[in-house]
C-alpha cells in the first residue's frame, strides 16, 4: 500500500502508528470491537475470521506481511465485523482512523490501492457467498483439496501436501464441521485418491480429484 513513497513520508507514517507485536495464537482484533485503526502487518501472518454464537468458525483468508486489515472500520467508524488471529510472531503499525483518511486524501497512489483492495473484497465475498448458496459441502471440500494440492508439491499426476491440513482448520475454511471434512477425506482415501504419508497427505490421482471438484 505504501511501496514508493519518500523514505520521509514513509518515516513520518511510522511514528504516526502504534506499533505492537503479538505470539501465534493471538487475537489482534475481535468482532465488534471499538478500534478502528488501520492496522498493517510489518511481520508475520494473520487469519481473518469469525465465530459464531455457537462457537463455530469461519475463516475469510489469510494474510502476510506487507499487507493491511482493517480498512472498511477505519473509513465507516463502525465496529469490526469479523475477529483476527496470529498465526505466527506477528508485529503490527497500527494507523489512526484520522491519519488514514488524511493519508487517503494526500496520496493518489494509496487512495487508489486501498480501493483496488476493497473491490477485491467484495469479489471475494461474492464469490464465497455464490459458494455456500451453490456447492455443496462434499464439493467445497474438494475444491479445498485441489487449491492445497496446486500450491503443493506437483509431480506428474500427484502432489503432496505437507504438513496435512487440520481437519478443524479446513472445515473452518469450507463453512462446514470437523466431522464432515473426517468422512470426505477418508472416502478419499478408501477410494484411492488420497493416501496418509508422515505428516503429508499425498494426492495420488490429481486428474481424478479434478474429475470429482467438477
Amino acid at each position: 500500500m505504501l511501496q514508493g513513497l519518500p523514505a520521509a513520508r514513509l518515516d513520518a507514517i511510522s511514528r504516526q502508528c502504534g506499533w505492537r507485536h503479538y505470539e501465534a495464537g493471538q487475537r489482534l482484533v475481535s468482532r465488534e470491537a471499538a478500534d478502528r485503526d488501520l492496522h498493517m502487518i510489518v511481520a508475520g501472518s494473520v487469519r481473518i475470521t469469525s465465530y459464531s454464537e455457537g462457537g463455530r468458525e469461519t475463516s475469510f483468508r489469510d494474510l502476510a506481511a506487507g499487507t493491511s486489515y482493517g480498512e472498511v472500520s477505519a473509513l465507516d467508524g463502525l465496529p469490526r465485523s469479523v475477529d483476527v488471529v496470529a498465526l505466527a510472531s506477528t508485529v503490527i503499525a497500527s494507523l489512526p482512523p484520522a491519519e488514514f483518511r488524511a493519508l487517503l486524501r494526500e496520496e493518489w497512489i494509496v487512495n487508489e490501492r486501498v480501493l483496488l483492495r476493497l473491490t477485491d473484497l467484495v469479489r471475494r465475498l461474492t464469490g464465497r457467498v455464490l459458494d455456500l448458496s451453490t456447492r455443496t459441502v462434499q464439493r467445497r471440500i474438494l475444491d479445498e483439496l485441489l487449491r492445497l494440492a496446486r500450491a503443493g508439491q506437483v509431480e506428474g499426476n500427484t502432489a503432496r501436501i505437507d504438513p496435512a491440513p487440520r481437519h478443524a482448520e479446513m472445515a473452518s475454511l469450507v463453512s462446514t464441521y470437523r466431522e464432515q471434512v473426517t468422512r470426505e477425506l477418508s472416502a478419499l482415501v478408501k477410494a484411492g485418491v488420497l493416501a496418509k504419508d508422515g505428516t503429508a497427505l499425498v494426492v495420488r490421482d490429481l486428474d481424478r480429484l479434478r474429475s470429482l471438484a467438477s
